[in-house]
């Protein structure tokens, strides 16, 4: 049972983090979302949204972030 709580504590500070990522980014006027190669189609009926080249971006940044995370936590 500890370690369920555990799961979700470390679970819980993660989407903590996550989100006070976003909030910063919005704050800061970060055009994530509204990069060129972002796909927007827009009709009558409705819409498409596929946020490709922001999706890279995150991708790119994070993976540079967990790597230095794990490199300082192996020393």
């Amino acid at each position: 049972m500890e370690t369920i709580a555990r799961y979700l504590m470390i679970g819980g500070i993660v989407l903590f983090l996550i989100g006070g990522g976003i909030y910063l980014a919005a704050k800061f006027g970060l055009p994530l979302g509204r990069l060129p190669g972002d796909i927007r189609i827009e009709g009558r009926n409705g819409s498409f949204y596929f946020p490709v080249t922001s999706s890279i971006l995150v991708s790119v940044v994070l993976t540079i972030v967990v790597n230095v995370i794990v490199r300082l936590l192996k020393k």
